[in-house]
């Protein structure tokens, strides 16, 4: 009993008492991602990186860096401030509640965006400022709102990536003094008031019945360009189709009077019988035609004398075809078939 309740067994507890207190509170884990700013005396002296790590209990200390998030509850954020020893380096979103900024064209639009940032000094986040994610916040909006400021409503609809650029690219330079990094800035939401609006819904009905009627209206005019092309190439191929067949008439009548001439002879007296014959034809077909046009049919002078020749022609050699078809089958004897027609043409004169 004696020996137990020595002084000296005494102060070795204490002593060893005292050690593992000190181990206890100077022993720092510290994560991965994770870093800690530590002060000795009040003074910055080291940062605590991740692993296994030793301070001076009492004489030095984790400093503590200030941080404010929001937490959702239906449609409202509540701000939640909290003082972090341990100091995350990974990239944090900060998701603010909406601000109401007024656009170029006195457009009061509430905008909700989103913020992504890294902290990468964490001495500088501790000591350049007071509340670090208070800044970043505040610096976000004011930014949001002098960006915004200087557009128009529709152009910040089409210009979103561009509104986020603005911002990011304005607000890292005052960041970095502050050792944080602006990643990037989303715009998430606009919301605009209803009679605005509805004035776009209006201006959208507008738009679209406008491309519609454009659209009809350029569909017409293809459709009437095409059935004019149309038209122009059915055109030139009917002319092309007459043409032709005039030319082949054309031939056709030739060598028929060739072959008449031929079988009757090509004295001056006969050509004239043949060219007479041919127009009379041309008279007979024509006269249905100006009989529909009324009760009358008046018939030139000429063609009374044409219709004459054209009979005396089937009186004595009959139609050029017959004549055509004697002269092949009776070719030995065909210089006495045009005596007799020749003499017959003298006596009718």
């Amino acid at each position: 009993m004696d020996f137990l309740a020595s002084p000296g067994l005494i102060i070795s507890l204490i002593i060893v008492a005292i050690g593992v207190l000190l181990i206890v509170k100077g022993l720092v884990i510290v994560r991965q991602s994770e870093v800690m700013v530590v002060e000795r005396l009040g003074s910055f002296n080291r940062l605590l990186e991740s692993g296994i790590n030793f301070i001076i209990p009492f004489i030095e200390q984790p400093r503590a860096i200030s941080m404010i998030r929001y937490r959702k509850q239906g449609e409202e954020y509540y701000p939640i401030a909290t003082d972090e020893i341990r100091i995350d380096r990974r990239e944090t979103v900060m998701d603010f509640p909406g601000q109401p900024v007024v656009t170029t064209d006195n457009v009061t639009v509430t905008i909700n965006g989103a913020l992504y940032y890294q902290i990468i000094d964490p001495k500088r986040a501790v000591y350049e400022v007071a509340n670090m994610s208070q800044a970043v916040e505040v610096l976000a909006k004011t930014t949001l709102r002098s960006v915004v400021g200087k557009m128009e409503l529709d152009k910040l609809f089409e210009s979103r990536a561009e509104v986020n650029n603005a911002i990011q690219s304005a607000m890292e330079e005052p960041a970095s003094k502050w050792g944080v990094k602006i990643s990037r800035v989303e715009v998430q939401d606009i919301a605009m008031p209803e009679e605005v609006e509805s004035a776009m819904r209006l201006q959208m009905a507008a738009e679209r019945k406008r491309r519609a009627t454009v659209t009809e209206a350029e569909g017409e005019k293809s459709a009437a360009i095409a059935m004019a092309q149309g038209q122009r190439e059915s055109s030139i191929l009917n002319a092309e189709g007459d043409k032709q067949s005039a030319i082949l008439r054309a031939q056709g009548e030739q060598e028929s009077i060739k072959l008449v001439l031929n079988a009757i002879g090509e004295n001056e007296e006969n050509k004239r019988t043949v060219v007479g014959y041919l127009l009379g034809q041309s008279y007979i077909k024509a006269l249905p035609t100006m009989a529909k046009d009324g009760e009358r049919v008046f018939v030139p002078y000429e063609s009374s004398a044409l219709l004459g020749s054209m009979g005396m022609f089937r009186e004595l050699a009959g139609s050029p075809e017959d004549t055509v078809s004697q002269h092949l089958k009776t070719r030995h004897d065909s210089s006495n078939l045009r005596s007799g027609m020749v003499g017959g043409a003298a006596g009718q004169g």
